[in-house]
């Protein structure tokens, strides 16, 4: 597998293995960084990219106990699937420490997810970017033209209320803000071509994307 390390925790929250799957990790609202007594999530993406296809890895994740970690969006999707893994243990609208770990399967087409639901207009930066890469054209991997949504990514713009998490690549006085980005596509099932996997590693708007060996 080829993943970003976590140097605090040991785990990823990014990464492909060499059967094609790849695995990405957000926290949820409210539940950003490690927590006394929680397992770290990072182990998550690493644990799914030990598996042959992302159905398997989703089944194995959803096994796991939900209460042994902070809230989660998990990702995990290969050239025929693709599934987003929700944990909500700890959120106050619902009794979701009893839920588990849910898995719902993504449909053909975009889908964005943050720190909250997938498409819900109920985030800031959903509210605002979704649009703009429904309308956007799509990447051609194969011919390296990912244009427009590099140039979502690299976006400084905030929603009408000025929320700056909000924006695509995020900047605050306080230090927090965006210090990488990355574009994956996978090849179609059966076909000769390897996965791309290109990185920034800083903000977008000002720091060139190069590939990422896998």
């Amino acid at each position: 597998m080829v993943a970003g390390l976590d140097v605090l925790a040991g785990g990823s929250w990014l990464g492909l293995n060499d059967r094609g799957v790849a695995a990405a990790a957000l926290n949820r609202i409210g539940s950003l960084g490690p927590s006394a007594g929680k397992r770290s999530r990072g182990e998550l993406v690493l644990a799914a990219l030990e598996q042959a296809d992302a159905a398997a890895a989703a089944e194995a994740l959803s096994g796991r106990s939900a209460a042994d970690y902070r809230s989660f969006n998990l990702v995990v999707a290969d050239a025929t699937a693709a599934f987003w893994l929700r944990n909500r243990v700890g959120e106050a609208d619902t009794g979701a420490s009893e839920a588990g770990i849910e898995v719902f399967e993504l449909p053909p087409g975009l889908s964005m997810i943050t720190a909250h639901d997938r498409n819900d207009l109920g985030s800031a930066r959903i509210r605002t970017y979704l649009p703009r890469f429904r309308s956007a054209p799509p990447p051609d991997p194969a011919k390296g033209d990912w244009r427009a949504w590099r140039d979502i990514l690299a976006s400084r713009r905030a929603d009408p209320d000025g929320d700056p998490y909000a924006a695509m690549t995020v900047a605050t006085d306080r230090g927090f803000g965006t210090v990488s980005s990355s574009l994956v596509a996978l090849p179609k099932a059966g076909g000769e071509e390897s996965p791309v996997w290109l990185y920034a590693p800083g903000p977008p708007d000002r720091t060139p994307f190069a590939p990422v060996a896998v």
